[in-house]
């Protein structure tokens, strides 16, 4: 059986990787060679009990899913100097423990500079809870990943010994946005930060879906296909309501 059929979250596409990790909630796809998630896919809020809510649980440990050679740990991010930066965010699963407990397994974490983590990363994942809030959408899907830009030297963290592993700095991150509205139109956005400081407002870091595509050599919405997606995809749409 392929579990693709059956995730939700898979359902305009589910990108290629070395070991695609399925979470309760949301699907990892995780690279070996990266030594962390290629892109993490989710339903913001996909709401799966009546509760309110519940306390962020910051239980962060290994994914014993991973093969060992491959697997990040939590030595690896001590004293790194960067965080723990989730891809898809604690705040986007808070409806059970189990849910929000998924999201602190290292395979959804990558480094990210605190500035940018606690800055204006937070202030993109509130504006899309705030889109998904929005009368005319129906669902909101959300991939995110690192980005490695090879012109530059890739520093790392981690183990620096024979028995070790390095995990690579991603120089950006990006987050690309899919709206299912109620109209049956499907709008996207996509976004991408410098791993440091951002002060720009969100419009500055739009950028194509089709840039992303091209920069990470991943596929997105690839159940998508016809000329009015490609057409969206290389399309920079007007930023939805944020008040």
């Amino acid at each position: 059986m392929d579990l693709r059929t059956l995730k939700p979250e898979t359902r305009y596409g589910c990108p290629a990787a070395d070991q695609i990790l399925y979470n309760r909630f949301f699907t990892v796809g995780y690279s070996y060679y990266f030594r962390q998630a290629k892109w993490a896919l989710e339903i913001v809020d996909p709401g799966q009990t009546d509760m309110d809510g519940v306390t962020r649980l910051n239980n962060f440990r290994p994914d014993f899913r991973i093969p060992p050679e491959f697997r990040a740990d939590l030595s690896d991010y001590s004293n790194s100097g960067y965080d723990r930066g989730h891809l898809v965010a604690s705040a986007d699963m808070d409806d059970s423990h189990v849910q929000n407990s998924e999201t602190f397994l290292l395979s959804n974490m990558s480094p990210q500079a605190s500035k940018l983590n606690r800055g204006k990363w937070r202030t993109l994942e509130t504006a899309i809870r705030k889109l998904n809030q929005l009368e005319d959408v129906v669902e909101t899907y959300v991939i995110t990943g690192p980005v490695f830009d090879y012109s530059n030297p890739i520093e790392t963290i981690g183990q620096h010994d024979d028995n070790g592993i390095e995990i690579p700095i991603p120089s950006h991150f990006f987050k690309c946005v899919l709206a299912e509205q109620l109209n049956g139109r499907l709008k996207m956005w996509a976004f991408e930060m410098p791993n440091a400081r951002a002060d720009g407002e969100l419009e500055s870091y739009q950028v194509k879906t089709s840039y992303i595509e091209r920069r990470t050599g991943i596929m997105l919405w690839n159940n998508l296909s016809g000329e009015r997606m490609e057409r969206e995809k290389s399309t920079i749409n007007r930023l939805w309501p944020m008040d």
